[in-house]
């Protein structure tokens, strides 16, 4: 049995400042959504560390506490929201446009919204090819603008007040690209960043700047971003908690329920192919095909890891498995992933699946935005630092330690963030082994 921790967890006193890069449909839904839960007009529906129960010892003890009432998290009424934003628009009117929530519910939390006004961004036309705005940093060198990140960040955190604070992307997926020189250690990503590097993209420049500020970080998209050896050994020496990268909303989340479930009972899979259509300005930048190729990476590496055909070539070895995206404006924030799955089982014997999701895109990711922050911020509280794997339920492509493969399985996944809450608050893990069965 693993031992029980003796970790200190300091208290959440004080506001919790949510920063927040891309001020679009997933980031006005997740501030609207709390602003409208803190005033008793909503359920935070989707939310583990809102509505989640977690067992503790024995199943005779009947010890289930809500998972707010076992760790210290911050409370609602205590997060303050900021972020940039290559448009203008305040955090209403970039809620209005989106048009994921009423209008109804947004007029209720239109004064907190509207006093959301987005500081100017980082932005790189060559990294998001389709949409462009003027609300953007004007300086000579990438090193300048990181600088100018840091100092919006010691701004917002001295004039909000705030004890604490986490950084959340919830921009627009970059154009794919691989690791390089500049990324493989700090000395050489802070030279590429004064050579203005282009291999340098925009999200890693607001990842340096919160790690360096002392930020908590967590990857919403697919971008490389703090994936790389530079900024992973940054945030182990400034002993930052990192996680990432790409929501786990719609078709993949779908995926990741699915995919056990045949492993589980020796079902073979012959093909999966998974569509999707969605409108919105995610809709519009995976129009992209090198924004695609970005998200397309993370989509495709989910069955193969779950799967794992080299253990099950019989069952696996030849799927054939495709991802394809369309902008679609009239579908707006609610996308639409269709799947065809073929299936075999006994004797060879074939049989097909076929999934209609019709989901709210935002609608999915705001909840995981919510415990994101939550659990980083109760992370550096209790002084982990590096990558938060055991925060990798809520990712499409999980970060991990070097060398070792991303768990995708989302019941795995579930076992081991429970787990780690049971372990820093000095419970025995549950491993199904231990005395309830031999007591």
């Amino acid at each position: 049995m693993p031992q029980k921790s003796n970790v200190q967890i300091a208290p959440a006193k004080g506001k919790l400042g949510i920063l927040i890069p891309g001020i679009g449909a997933v980031s006005t839904t997740f501030i609207a959504g709390v602003e409208a839960v803190k005033r008793g007009l909503g359920e935070p529906v989707g939310s583990l560390t809102q509505l989640a129960t977690i067992r503790l010892g024995k199943r005779t003890d009947n010890r289930t506490p809500k998972i707010k009432d076992f760790v210290p998290l911050a409370d609602l009424k205590d997060l303050v929201f900021g972020g940039w934003d290559i448009y203008e628009d305040t955090a209403y009117e970039a809620a209005t446009n989106a048009k994921v929530l009423d209008k109804e519910i947004l007029l209720k939390v239109k004064k907190p919204l509207e006093a959301i006004r987005p500081m100017t961004a980082v932005f790189d036309q060559e990294y998001v090819k389709r949409i462009n705005g003027p609300n953007v940093k004007k300086a000579k060198t990438k090193m300048d603008k990181a600088k100018m990140l840091m100092a919006d960040i010691a701004n917002f955190k001295k004039d909000h007040k705030c004890a604490r604070l986490v950084m959340i992307w919830c921009g627009s997926t970059e154009v794919f690209i691989r690791a390089s020189q500049v990324h493989s250690s700090i000395k050489e990503f802070e030279a590429g960043l004064r050579n203005n590097d282009p291999m340098i993209a925009p999200s890693q420049i607001y990842a340096y700047a919160a790690i360096m500020s002392g930020v908590p970080f967590a990857n919403g998209a697919p971008n490389l971003t703090h994936d790389i050896p530079a900024l992973l050994d940054l945030a182990r020496e400034r002993g930052v908690p990192i996680c990432g990268k790409d929501f786990k909303t719609g078709q993949t989340f779908l995926k990741t329920l699915l995919a056990p479930g045949f492993k589980a009972r020796m079902l073979g899979v012959e093909g999966w192919f998974s569509t999707n259509i969605l409108g919105n300005r995610d809709g519009e930048v995976l129009e992209d095909p090198g924004s695609f190729k970005t998200k397309e990476e993370t989509k495709l590496s989910v069955l193969e890891q779950i799967l794992q055909p080299d253990l099950y070539p019989m069952l696996y070895k030849n799927l054939y498995h495709a991802v394809r995206i369309n902008y679609y404006p009239p579908r707006g924030d609610a996308k639409e992933g269709w799947d065809n799955i073929d299936i075999f089982g006994w004797l060879g014997y074939k049989m097909q699946i076929k999934v209609d999701f019709l989901c709210r895109d935002s609608i999915l990711a705001a909840p995981l935005v919510l415990d994101l922050v939550l659990f980083l911020d109760l992370a550096q509280r209790a002084g982990m630092k590096g990558i938060q794997e055991w925060l990798s339920f809520y990712f499409k492509g999980p970060m991990t330690a070097p060398g070792l493969y991303p768990e995708h399985d989302i019941f795995i996944q579930l076992m081991k963030l429970k787990n780690t809450l049971r372990w820093m608050q000095g419970e025995d893990l549950i491993t199904h082994l231990g005395n309830e069965y031999y007591d």
